[in-house]
Formats: structure tokens, C-alpha cells, sequence
């Protein structure tokens, strides 16, 4: 079928709210709030407009909405931010851009220590002062040589107050809720310049159309591109926010941003059903996972050893692999023995810390994953006395956790080289070079943004939010004489995205059953279970443990072209419904860019994420680089291709 135009003949057309700004500011997340609460410290003398626009409300945005139980970056008094670039580096496999690694570990402290400033409940190492903040010389207590415990129900709360604060104490900042970005647009009268983006009101029957001088998008990873392993009456349970819908990545995408890593994706080990954090019992607890007999399933060596010379440590995704290994030969389920952990730290600690131990032990799900104590419950089980299931998830698309997926971006200028500046790592706009830039002029990211730079958590996506805040405003000051200029109208926009409103109510009589079946349309859900489907059967799910090859990545292109074709009939009956439309359109984008980007990679370079199992090695005479792609605007034209890995950091 033909793509419709919509023209209001059947569906009531929104109101129109147009807006100028000088920054704009997409997201609500950690990144976001980030980026505002110090764009608007460098953007206030100068007198520059700052507008932020979230799909869902600030305070409980993002991806530390539910709350959480560590800070899992905290460089400290111990460690320095060299140690941080070989640690992210060894975590993913050998390749990462060094360079944004290193200006990430240099300034995340700052925002941790804005963080207990601003209320957060920092734990302090037992015997020390617990009053003595981290910025006096507090020593935190360490779940790992990285983290630190918080009571972190309320985290995101906190910094979104300071966020909204900032914005409430300069009368040229303010902040929009319930509004859903869905797509960018370049100028029109410069080349290769973010000028402008779109969307709509979840809440009210208006299209917003928003010109901008400079655009920081921070909108999350990716959920639900995969079938997740909660089905059915568990569907929507996912280890990530089920709100994150691609949209950092196929949005600039569509603009001409070069993407890096796509191929890359995090496959978490968690509590299986209830996706509970597992860290806390492994580094604070000093819990053990095994297989069903019993067996330390990391003591295998033998399943690493064709994946050398990165066997030596064992990363995330090795980590994986060792335990699928195990369950390929029978040898599942996999537990977590809580039990066994707080019976043994009951023998070395008197009975009043062991009692706060085990408190600290349930905290640990109660300020994160609540979900888990109703799956546990639901299952007679009971943590102190018996173990818990431990499995691989569905992959998510993320670029700051333990994967690194994302945008290229503009590094720092003091940390460039010769090598550094042929392999792309910087360059200029009109003679100046603009840290956490996209390849589109104007347009800015952080957070999970930002590709080949994982393991910034929270509070790494905190302080790249502020990196790229204060760069974009220096990058509009230089620039003041610009003025957008978009070639679409606001009509033209609002009926662009209303389409599947048209769609439904031209097309619902058809059917007797209109929310269902209808030869003329399909449902968002449908759409995205179609996707599901494809993902998981022929690019790497978990259906077929995380295992693809040349033939099933060609078919599945096959399958994604038409599916292609299914996305222009979506159909929307309410707001809601159009937003999950738009979700899902942006959920299919960065689904096609990660199966192009495996099938550019000609090796298995994350074993425990996925398997190209034609080339299930690591080969680092011809792969170790970095994958990227990016698309022409104007065709749509779409090209893979390597660019040079550079090492900055000595082992």
C-alpha cells in the first residue's frame, strides 16, 4: 500500500504552537537535566533563549526514573582517569574512543559531588565519617572499584529539582513536559545545519514546531527492539525504560548524523523474570552464580579461549558467554546464591551489621527494581533461604552502560593528536572545534548518545549533559548572527505527523473490530511486534541464543524493507497511540542500522552479546575500528564504513 497524505479531511487537525529559541534541549533524563542546569549557568549573561522539551515528566524521566542503589562511576582519591579509559576499554572488547573517555572521567566527580550537595544520600565506608561529604574528603563505601552505594529512590527527583531550579532562576529558560520530539530538520539555506524539530503534545491536540540555533539530543538507548523474554502478562517488564524508543539515534540519523557501533549492544545478566540488579550481590555481597550443579560457570576457561587475547579478563559480554556456554550444554538454570552470601558475611561481622547488611541487601531492589520482590513473591521464594535464577536478557541499544553504540562526536581539543585528527576524532565549524558535536552542525548529544564511549551510568550521563550544554552555548555565541531557515511549513509538519490519526479515522468502519483487524492498516503494536519478530529470528535475539549469520542478516533486510512499507500504515486512534507510533518508527530506524552494522562486521567481536557465527572469532588485523554509517537526507542512501581506532592510554 501507498504511503496517504493526511489533509484533516477526517481527522481533527491540531492546534499549531511555534516557537524560536536559541538552544533547544531534547530529553529529560540525566543527560538532559545535565545539559540545562549548566547551559543555563553560561547562556544567563549572555541573554540566550533555553527551552527543554520532555515526552514524559521531569522528575521521574529517564532511565533512573524507578530510583537506584549506586553510582556506578565515581573516579575518587584512588583512582585516576586513565585507570577509568583501560577499564571501559577492556569492558568492550579493545575499541572505544579514548579520548571521550578520558574528558568523561576528568569531570564526572563534579557531578556526584553536585548530587550529595543536592540532597542524595551518599553511604560512607564503615569507621569513617559518615557527616563528611565527598568533596571534604568523605571516603565513600565502594560496591566496586567504581561505584558507590547511595539510597537512590528518590535520585532522580533530586537532580531534577536542581534542574528545574536553574531554569526557574533565569526568566529566558523554561521547560515543556508530555511533549514528544519525533523529528529534526536541517536549514535550508546552510548545508549540513540543525535548524529546527517537531512534535507533538501526548496530552493535548497540538504539533509544536521549534527553530533553534544549536540542539542538544538526549532522549535515552533503545527498548523493545528486541521480543523481550517477559511475555504475555509480563510484557513490558524490561531491565531498561520501556520509554526509550531509539529516538537519540534515529532522529539525527534521518539528518545526516554519522552514527558509530551500532553494532554493539548490552545483553544484562539479571534476576530472571524480574531483570533485579545483580552488581550489589556480586561486589558488596560477594555472592557467587553457578550453574545447576553447583559449578562456578566463570571458571571455563576453555570457552574463551578461540576469543584471545581479550579471554584475559573477563569483560561483560565474556562473562555472557561463559554462562550461555553453560546453558548450551544443559547445564541451566543459573543461580544467584543470595542465600549462601548472607549466611556467609553473617560468620565474619557481629549480628548488628549482619541485620544491616541484609537491609542494605533488600534496599537494593526496593530503591530500583520493585518488580523484583513481586516476582519472588509470586514464586514462594525467599532470597535468605533459597537462590534465585540468573539469566542473559533481550539486547538493548545503549551507549552508558556496558555498551557503546551512538553518534559521532567531536572530541576535546587538548586531547588530539596527529593520528586523532586524521582518524575524525575532531573538527571544525567555521574554524572552531565544538566537544560533543555530532557530524551535523548544531546539533549536540550526550548520555547514550554519544557512541564508543560506554560505562558513564548516571552520573557520567550527568556530567557529558553539562560538557555538552556548556559547548553548545559557546557554539551558539559564536554563531549569533544565524537565523533558521526550514523549507517545511508548520501545516506541512503537523500533517506529517498526524498521519496516523487520518489513517484510523478514515479507515475504522472497514473493520467490525477497528483496534484489532483492519486490511487497511495495523496497530502500533503490531508494527512492533513485527519487529520483534525479525530482530529476534534473524538478528541475534535470544530466540536462537544470541547467534546470526551473512544469510539470516540478508533475509532479515528483506523483512525490514517491507516492514518499511507496514510503517506508513500505522494507524493511531488516540495521542497515546500516535506516540507509540512514532516510538516504534524510530525503534524500526535503529533496528536497521544495528542489523546493517553486524553485517558490515565481519567477526564476533562481542561473544555473550552476539554471535556472527560465519566469522565467530575476533579478528583484530582487520576489525579492530570502529564500524560507522551514516545516510544522505536527501536520498536516503545508506553507507557502512571503518574508521581508524586510535589508542591514547597505555596498557
Amino acid at each position: 500500500m501507498e504511503r496517504e497524505a493526511c489533509t484533516f479531511s477526517y481527522c481533527e487537525k491540531p492546534a499549531i504552537v511555534e516557537k524560536e529559541v536559541d538552544l533547544l534541549i531534547i530529553g529529560g533524563g540525566m543527560g538532559a537535566c545535565g545539559a540545562v542546569y549548566e547551559a543555563v549557568k553560561w547562556a544567563k549573561p549572555h541573554g540566550l533563549s533555553i527551552l527543554l522539551v520532555d515526552k514524559a515528566a521531569l522528575e521521574r524521566s529517564g532511565a533512573v526514573a524507578q530510583g537506584l542503589s549506586a553510582i556506578n562511576t565515581y573516579i575518587g582519591r584512588d583512582n585516576k582517569p586513565e585507570d577509568y579509559v583501560r577499564m571501559v576499554r577492556t569492558d568492550l572488547m579493545g575499541i572505544i574512543r579514548e579520548d571521550l573517555v578520558f574528558d568523561l572521567g576528568r569531570h564526572v566527580d563534579d557531578s556526584v559531588h553536585l548530587f550529595e550537595k543536592w540532597g542524595l544520600p551518599i553511604w560512607k565506608a564503615i569507621g569513617t565519617d559518615k557527616n563528611l561529604k565527598l568533596e571534604e574528603g568523605g571516603v565513600p563505601r565502594r560496591t566496586g572499584r567504581w561505584q558507590v552505594a547511595i539510597s537512590g529512590e528518590s535520585y532522580k527527583c533530586i537532580v531534577a529539582e536542581a534542574a528545574k531550579s536553574a531554569m526557574a532562576s533565569y526568566d529566558k529558560a523554561e521547560y515543556l513536559e508530555r511533549v514528544f520530539i519525533v523529528k529534526l530538520l536541517l536549514d535550508s539555506k546552510e548545508e549540513n545545519r540543525v535548524a529546527a524539530a517537531a512534535g507533538f503534545s501526548v496530552r493535548e491536540n497540538k504539533v509544536y514546531f521549534i527553530k533553534a540555533k544549536a540542539i542538544i539530543i538526549a532522549c535515552g538507548g533503545a527498548v523493545h527492539i528486541y521480543r523481550p523474554r517477559s511475555v504475555l502478562e509480563g510484557m513490558g517488564r524490561a531491565w531498561y525504560p520501556v520509554w526509550n524508543a531509539g529516538s537519540t539515534y534515529a532522529m539525527p540519523f534521518q539528518v545526516g548524523a554519522e552514527a558509530t557501533m551500532m553494532e554493539n549492544r548490552f545483553v544484562p545478566a539479571r534476576f530472571k523474570d524480574g531483570y533485579g540488579p545483580v552488581g550489589t550481590w556480586f561486589l558488596l555481597f560477594k555472592a557467587t552464580a553457578t550453574n545447576a550443579r553447583g559449578e562456578d560457570y566463570c571458571a571455563k576457561t576453555e570457552y574463551i579461549e578461540k576469543y584471545a587475547p581479550y579471554n584475559k579478563n573477563l569483560g561483560t559480554c565474556i562473562r555472557n558467554h561463559m554462562m550461555i556456554e553453560d546453558f548450551k550444554r544443559g547445564l541451566g538454570p543459573m543461580y544467584m546464591n543470595t542465600d549462601k552470601a548472607l549466611a556467609e558475611l553473617a560468620k565474619t561481622i557481629d549480628a548488628k551489621h549482619a541485620k544491616e547488611l541484609e537491609s542494605e541487601a533488600w534496599e537494593d531492589f526496593l530503591d530500583m527494581t520493585v518488580g523484583q520482590v513481586g516476582v519472588w513473591l509470586g514464586n514462594n521464594i525467599e532470597p535468605d533461604k533459597m537462590p534465585s535464577e540468573i539469566m542473559p536478557a533481550e539486547p538493548y541499544l545503549l551507549g552508558s552502560h556496558a555498551g557503546c553504540c551512538g553518534l559521532w562526536v567531536c572530541g576535546p581539543e587538548d586531547l588530539q593528536n596527529d593520528a586523532t585528527r586524521k582518524a575524525g576524532y575532531v573538527w571544525e565549524y567555521k574554524g572552531k572545534i565544538y566537544n560533543r558535536m555530532t557530524t551535523v552542525n548544531g546539533l549536540f548529544t550526550c548520555g547514550d548518545g554519544v557512541g564508543a564511549s560506554g560505562h558513564k551510568f548516571s552520573s557520567g550521563s550527568h556530567a557529558e549533559g553539562r560538557i555538552a550544554g556548556k559547548q553548545a552555548v559557546r557554539f551558539i555565541l559564536n554563531n549569533r548572527d544565524y537565523t533558521p531557515s526550514v523549507d517545511k511549513t508548520a501545516d506541512e509538519l503537523a500533517a506529517e505527523i498526524y498521519a496516523p490519526m487520518e489513517l484510523f479515522e478514515k479507515y475504522k468502519t472497514v473493520s467490525t473490530t477497528p483496534y484489532t483487524v483492519n486490511p487497511q492498516y495495523i496497530t502500533p503494536k503490531q508494527f512492533l511486534f513485527r519487529l520483534n519478530k525479525i530482530m529476534d529470528e534473524y538478528v541475534a535475539g535470544t530466540i536462537g541464543w544470541y547467534s546470526t549469520s551473512e544469510t539470516l542478516l540478508t533475509k532479515a533486510l528483506y523483512y525490514m524493507e517491507l516492514l518499511e512499507e507496514d510503517s506508513y500504515r500505522m494507524a493511531a486512534w488516540d495521542l497515546h497511540q500516535l506516540m507509540r507510533a512514532w516510538e516504534n518508527y524510530h525503534r524500526f530506524l535503529t533496528a536497521r542500522m544495528h542489523l546493517r552494522h553486524i553485517l558490515f562486521r565481519q567477526e564476533t567481536r562481542y561473544p555473550g552479546y552476539y554471535y556472527r557465527e560465519d566469522f565467530n572469532f575476533i579478528d583484530d588485523a582487520n576489525w579492530r575500528c570502529f564500524v560507522n554509517s551514516k545516510m544522505d537526507p536527501k536520498t536516503g542512501e545508506i553507507k557502512e564504513f571503518k574508521r581508524e581506532y586510535v589508542q591514547l592510554i597505555p596498557d
